[in-house]
């Protein structure tokens, strides 16, 4: 089942990234369907978060995508090459986002081992944000599309963990926000091979 458009008006963008663990995140592009479960999330808080695009009610071109009604793709260009897909939450002008760090293939893994040239059952084809975007199809393009379209959407298929099952830790390289760097808003399912570098607790 599809995710209901209010789902992602929650403006606990922490407790929004936990539950989105287990969550099944679908492309469709021409006529490939793909899809993955969400095994590694991170929040970022809007502008009180040193971490995010947002911080300090920062807007510029590449982050006017946050300060949309959640429910939108959120996506940009990492290190020039890389494209990083965040699931944008909460109200109008209140810029939360989830960026999606690892999915363990689920729909079309042929397409996706095509996209990666690599095989399904190598942990790296979609551990990390770069990886799994890349894993799904997901570019500049997806930026600002709604979630309850035909191109990207998310479905619960009653995947649950339980919470000695999720790990939460600190954020991967953001040591720029200083004391928000150490904020355990990292979450991941524990043992999970689809899990980025560092997957231990």
């Amino acid at each position: 089942m599809r995710l209901k458009p209010g789902y992602y008006l929650n403006d606990d963008v922490v407790g929004l990234a936990k539950d989105l663990l287990g969550k099944v995140l679908y492309t469709k592009i021409g006529d490939e369907i793909t899809a993955g479960v969400i095994v590694e999330t991170e929040a970022y808080f809007g502008i009180k978060d040193k971490a995010s695009h947002a911080y300090g009610g920062r807007r510029t071109n590449r982050t006017e995508t946050m300060y949309g009604a959640g429910g939108i793709a959120y996506v940009y260009l990492c290190y020039g090459m890389h494209n990083l897909f965040n699931v944008v939450t909460s109200v109008e002008n209140d810029p939360h986002a989830v960026l999606i760090r690892g999915i363990e293939p689920l729909v079309g893994i042929e397409i996706i081992e095509k996209r990666r040239g690599m095989s399904y059952t190598k942990g790296a084809i979609s551990a990390g944000p770069g990886s799994a975007a890349k894993a799904l199809g997901i570019d500049r393009a997806f930026n600002a599309k709604s979630l309850s379209g035909d191109d990207i959407w998310i479905e619960d298929h009653g995947i649950r963990y339980n919470e000695e099952d999720i790990a939460a830790t600190p954020r991967v390289g953001i040591a720029y926000a200083k004391e928000h760097a150490l904020l355990p808003w990292r979450f991941f399912v524990k043992g999970n091979k689809y899990v980025s570098k560092p997957n231990k607790v």
